[in-house]
């Protein structure tokens, strides 16, 4: 027993280890959990993408488009502030600019005081702590500047072309130099070059060749140069920016400078004499582009000029253009310019705190996406690990046992049929234990009987005359039946249970079957009659298996039919089932209870548990004959009602009668 123990002891070692849980690397929820993480890692990030690119296009696309705008509202402004000294008036030109561009605009002073604003209801929002831009003509931005609706671009000074203060022309000096540049134009029309007229800031007008090549004209009779002399009011001018320039540079104690009328210091560039030094050519500085070129002047001594006094000589004229105009244009003006509802330009800032709120974002919905995949993985595995404990616990030989039904999903669907398997496995289980009682039982019934007759002739207690002879072979021959119906039972189960099929007349065969059962049932005082259709169904099937089954049937029916009842064998072609045969054996005997008519084709089953294999049969007899009707590919079915007998029917498909007309009435024979 010390030795039995250990080996069942080490079996199940083995066992326990299997029922062990898997690794969760390779658990269904283990592997449900890796995918769900990785899907929802993927579309976050997928998603994160997408939505970056097609957010930041969109906010470039807005942002290039409202940077055109307010490049170009910034433009006017600076336009308005270059030609007005204050900015009295300028409500007007504020509002078109916002209707036009859908933005709010505001002015204020340095100071914050308020200009002039397109939003005048007074719940406007307050206006943000910075401004866009800065209107100043004295001091452009050149970034705005250079995106301005008319490509204007800044002097290196970054005053505003535009602002010319005293430069500015009268209208009858206009008016003068346009009809002589009216007339250069015609002239040079003449000579064939084409020519066009372009007034600038000032008023001032200048001939403008096609293609941009001045040298062209050189050889016409048409003299440009009356159009480069300078009225009264722009000498008066130069002279007064000369002064300012003189002064900021004794200033920083360097001598003064004649300027030009383009605004240059130093000689127009002499031709060169030999053995003199060169002419010093001029430096030019930012200035007004339609500013009149200086009629040629007699030369004077000019102070040698370096790199360094260029700077200086540069700084100081800039700084008293800046003076000269300051009385001219408007002051510097804070500008603001925003959305309707307040808020300013667009941006996509992904600074850090963004970027944190993002990735917070993506781990919260990782988070949520990981907790749902382990709940419903959770779910989905904890019946599977139940349905895996009972299979290892039937595998072990334990007693099975149910799973439970979670729902009517496929997993609940997996448990019902589980629990089906479980326990048509533990009926087949009692059966099979049941038929190895009922098999040794039935065995050991005619081996007792033979064995004890023999033992009594040994011992003289029994003669072997004709009477013992004949009693031993009674019992052997019973030995063989059981037997052979194991023997067919066991080939029907194996599928190795050989048919001879062949065309067989029904009628025919239930009278061989009643001509053999009838001294039993006479003796019995039963009854036994036929009832067929004359010919009869036809049908093509193994004779001889046909009438064991239906002779089982027979004889079952005797054995339970009391004295004076009667038993009938009838076939008839079946209108449910095309081609459907069908066999009954009727009884008028005790019947079957509704509780055991499931079991009647069960083996070795009794309706009455205390027969023998003498009185009650070995209980393999309808067994066989199920068996044998399915070989022939039909069914077996049995109706009864408790206490006025019972229907036996066979149902087996049919061959077509050739040449047969069924007759118009049955025949029914008695025996």
């Amino acid at each position: 027993m010390r030795r039995t123990r250990g080996h069942g002891a080490r079996e199940q070692e083995p066992r326990r280890a299997d029922r062990a849980r898997l690794p969760l690397r390779r658990s269904l929820l283990g592997r449900l959990l890796a995918v769900s993480a990785l899907v929802a890692a993927c579309s976050v990030a997928a998603t994160a993408w997408i939505a970056v690119q097609t957010t930041s296009g969109a906010i470039k696309q807005e942002q290039g488009q409202n940077l055109t705008a307010d490049a170009r509202i910034y433009d006017t402004l600076l336009e308005y502030a270059a030609r007005n000294p204050t900015w009295d008036g300028v409500g007007a030109t504020v509002r078109t600019l916002a209707r036009k561009s859908g933005r709010r605009v505001a002015l204020t002073t340095q100071g914050r005081q308020p200009l002039a604003d397109s939003a005048t209801e007074p719940t406007a929002p307050a206006l943000p702590p910075q401004a866009s831009a800065v209107v100043d003509p004295l001091s452009v931005d050149t970034v705005l500047a250079a995106r301005g609706a008319d490509g204007q671009g800044t002097g290196a000074d970054r005053i505003d072309p535009r602002a010319v203060g005293p430069f500015r022309l009268s209208a009858a000096d206009s008016r003068a130099l346009r009809r002589t540049a009216d007339d250069k134009v015609a002239c040079l029309n003449r000579a064939g070059i084409a020519s066009d007229v372009v007034v600038g800031a000032s008023g001032r007008p200048r001939v403008q060749i096609v293609g941009n090549d001045p040298e062209r004209a050189l050889g016409t009779r048409c003299d440009l140069a009356a159009l480069d002399t300078p009225t009264r009011s722009e000498r008066k001018a130069l002279d007064a920016l000369s002064e300012l320039a003189d002064a900021c540079l004794k200033r920083q104690g360097r001598e003064g400078v004649r300027l030009n009328n383009d605004l240059s210091w130093g000689d127009p560039a002499p031709v060169a004499v030999p053995g003199e030094p060169a002419a010093v050519v001029p430096r030019p500085v930012p200035a007004p582009r339609d500013a009149p070129a200086e009629q040629a002047a007699p030369s004077v001594e000019m102070p040698e000029l370096t790199g360094e006094n260029d700077r200086a000589i540069a700084s100081c004229v800039g700084t008293a253009r800046s003076e000269q105009l300051s009385s001219y244009v408007a002051s510097p003006a804070l500008l603001f310019i925003g959305d309707e509802g307040g808020a300013t330009l667009p941006g996509f800032d992904l600074s850090p705190t963004n970027t944190a709120r993002i990735a917070g974002a993506a781990a919260l919905v990782l988070a949520l996406t990981v907790g749902a995949s382990v709940f419903a993985g959770a779910r989905l595995v904890r019946p599977l690990h139940a349905l895996t404990g009972a299979a290892q616990r039937m595998r072990d030989g334990e007693q099975p046992a149910s799973v439970p039904v979670s729902g009517d999903d496929e997993v609940g669907r997996l448990a019902a049929a589980f629990n089906d398997m479980s326990a048509h496995r533990a009926r087949l289980e009692e059966q099979r234990k049941a038929m190895v009682s009922d098999v040794a039982h039935e065995l050991r019934t005619p081996l007792s009987n033979i064995r004890g007759w023999l033992e009594a002739a040994q011992d003289g207690l029994a003669d072997p005359d004709p009477a013992f002879v004949s009693s031993l072979l009674e019992e052997a021959v019973l030995l063989q039946h059981i037997i052979d119906d194991l023997q067919d039972l066991a080939a029907a189960d194996a599928g190795a249970l050989r048919l001879h099929p062949e065309p067989v007349e029904v009628r025919e065969l239930l009278g061989q079957v009643a001509a053999a059962h009838q001294a039993r049932a006479e003796n019995a005082g039963v009854t036994l009659s036929v009832t067929a259709t004359a010919p009869g169904p036809a049908l093509s099937a193994d004779p001889v298996r046909l009438r064991q089954a239906v002779g089982n049937l027979v004889s079952n029916a005797v054995r339970h039919t009391p004295e004076g009842g009667r038993v009938t064998l009838r076939a008839y072609a079946s209108e449910a089932g095309c081609g459907t045969v069908v066999i009954e054996v009727t009884d008028t005997g005790s019947g079957i209870p509704a509780d055991d008519l499931p079991h009647v084709f069960d083996r070795f089953w009794r309706a009455e548990k205390s027969r023998s294999r003498r009185t009650g049969g070995s209980g393999l007899g309808l067994a066989i004959v199920r068996k044998l009707v399915e070989a022939h590919g039909g069914t077996a079915e049995a109706t009864s009602t408790e206490g006025e007998g019972s229907t036996f029917a066979l149902r087996l498909p049919g061959a077509p009668a050739q040449g047969r007309r069924p007759a118009p009435d049955g025949m029914t024979t008695a025996f």
